[in-house]
């Protein structure tokens, strides 16, 4: 995905855990942070606290979704997807991206963790991967803030 370029569609998922949401839902009000991550990726494990963080802090101010995108056959297990959110403190809405890679391919993502960073108009702003550099994106989202509410 290019900078600016609106939010993909959200449809498809093999299942939606702790909620599903669509690009509907997410576009209009605030923020979107939208994180890909694999049960077999140790970075999205380690980063997985961080992200949470950012979840909580910004309650009401910033959408986090996660999006499951399976790297092998074993990522493909649902029960263990489950076992490893609830283990991770996963309480955001995670669409899990099943054979296929449906969701995967509307993002071209090919990195796991990856960061999405939408505008409340569901323009993508920002985009970083890997497991650190958390704190540039904390930046990112209080830019954004910062920008959007001199736009009110």
């Amino acid at each position: 995905m290019k900078l600016r370029e609106p939010m993909p569609d959200l449809s498809d998922a093999t299942v939606w855990l702790n909620g599903e949401v669509t690009r509907e839902d997410l576009v209009g009000e605030i923020p979107t942070l939208i994180h890909f991550w694999s049960i077999s990726c140790h970075l999205c494990k380690k980063a997985m606290p961080q992200v949470n963080e950012l979840r909580d802090k910004y309650k009401g101010k910033l959408n986090v979704i996660a999006i499951h995108m399976p790297r092998s056959e074993e990522d493909r297990n649902l029960e263990e997807i489950k076992q490893k959110a609830v283990e991770h403190d996963m309480t955001q809405p995670i669409y899990v991206d099943g054979d296929n890679h449906t969701v995967t391919n509307r993002f071209e993502n090919q990195y796991v963790p990856s960061y999405y960073l939408f505008d409340r108009e569901g323009k993508l702003r920002h985009f970083q991967i890997g497991g650190s550099g958390m704190n540039m994106l904390e930046k990112r989202v209080i830019r954004m803030f910062n920008e959007e509410g001199k736009s009110e």
